[in-house]
């Protein structure tokens, strides 16, 4: 059985791994090239291949959420309680932050830096409320379907949603958080963070609502 603390260092060194891919290959892609269209291919291709590889190491452990709102409609679901749901995000969080700071000390940049890449106004919000409700239907309907098809199925939706919203897919809290700690390609600017968190939880709870009515309960 796992304990506690190895699904927390799951989570956090999980979520780290997943910003170091989404940082570092933004990094990469773009001392390689100018060509936006192909960093950002660069960028959803390395992320898409982290996730997979990450989800199907650690969902065994910890069920490799990586993302706050994945947590909360886990617990709404009924899969475990706050107390630990609240450690996870933690994990998380502090998962995410150590990505940031391993990806710049890579490339030689400074450490600590915030971002001032611009994202904001109800489009983007919007954005990202259907990319995060995507995420969570796609969850649900493969745990639904096949659970064994999950890092697979979550993997190729969001290196799809990249490409599809208008916001380029964060769809997940704590990797918006550790995005504006870094003024690079994937950046996010403090200031517009709150906005995209709070589409966020609005879109997951919203596929949350859809999958509680399209398909039964899959503990």
């Amino acid at each position: 059985m796992t304990s506690p603390t190895q699904k927390l260092l799951a989570e956090g060194l999980g979520t780290a791994v997943l910003i170091v891919a989404v940082i570092g290959s933004g990094i990469m892609a773009q001392t390689l090239t100018q060509d936006i269209a192909l960093v950002l291919l660069v960028n959803t291709i390395a992320t898409g291949a982290t996730l997979l590889v990450l989800i199907t190491i650690f969902e065994p452990l910890s069920g490799a959420h990586f993302n706050p709102a994945v947590t909360l409609v886990m617990v709404l679901r009924g899969h475990f309680g706050w107390q630990l749901a609240l450690a996870y995000v933690g994990a998380q969080i502090i998962g995410g932050a150590l990505g940031v700071l391993i990806a710049h000390g890579m490339f030689e940049l400074p450490l600590l830096q915030f971002s001032t890449h611009i994202r904001t106004g109800s489009a983007q919000w919007f954005a990202e409320s259907v990319a995060s409700f995507g995420l969570v239907l796609t969850i649900f309907g493969a745990l639904h379907a096949r659970q064994a098809s999950v890092p697979l199925m979550v993997s190729a939706y969001i290196m799809a949603a990249y490409w599809f919203t208008a916001s380029t897919s964060f769809a997940n809290p704590a990797v918006t958080i550790a995005r504006t700690l870094s003024d690079t390609f994937a950046g996010i600017r403090p200031s517009d963070a709150p906005g995209f968190i709070l589409a966020q939880f609005a879109g997951a709870l919203l596929a949350l609502a859809l999958s509680n009515y399209l398909f039964k309960a899959h503990d």
